[in-house]
């Protein structure tokens, strides 16, 4: 986090600062997620390719992830998380027809559990989603060409980092 207290004397000058940085931050960010949110709205509108029209999907996902990263409380905030789910939730049922070590539909599974998991504060449904993803991926991964190989792999390896993290930390609140 940007704001931190520090025990110098000038501690409410430099926190004032820091907020007012902050803010400017927030503020650029989310003017530059809505333009790019704008963006992906024509993009996908316009797409019926099944690959091309999971990532524009994808994108506006992690896009209004990032926006709900950086927003505080209240109604806007709510209103983006189910933003969030939203678009996540329609390229997922859009990525049904990719196969399951497909690198679009393994990054969706990543960044969707991600959203569970930091932004919906769900560590159940991000467990399932990304053991799931990686399950389904492991069952196929020996039919891939080795470039594809590759590329599945790395994802299902941070979807196992992650799943390693989330569960270890499931353990130490218990």
């Amino acid at each position: 986090a940007v704001v931190s207290t520090q025990s110098t004397g000038d501690t409410s000058e430099k926190q004032q600062m820091a907020e007012e940085y902050r803010d400017q931050v927030v503020k650029e960010l989310s003017d530059l997620c809505y333009e790019v949110l704008s963006l992906l709205d024509t993009l996908s509108d316009c797409e019926t390719e099944s690959m091309a029209k999971v990532f524009y999907l994808k994108m506006k996902g992690d896009y209004y992830r990032y926006l709900a990263e950086v927003q505080e409380t209240g109604t806007e905030r709510k209103r983006t998380v189910e933003e969030t789910h939203k678009w996540y939730k329609e390229a997922t049922c859009s990525a049904q027809d990719l196969l399951p070590t497909d690198p679009l539909r393994l990054g969706l599974a990543l960044n969707y559990s991600v959203f569970y998991y930091e932004i919906a504060q769900n560590p159940t449904e991000a467990c399932e989603l990304a053991k799931g993803a990686f399950d389904a991926a492991l069952a196929t991964l020996d039919s891939l060409e080795e470039e594809t190989y590759k590329d599945a792999t790395l994802i299902m390896q941070l979807l196992r980092d992650n799943l390693t993290l989330w569960t270890a930390d499931d353990t130490d609140t218990d």
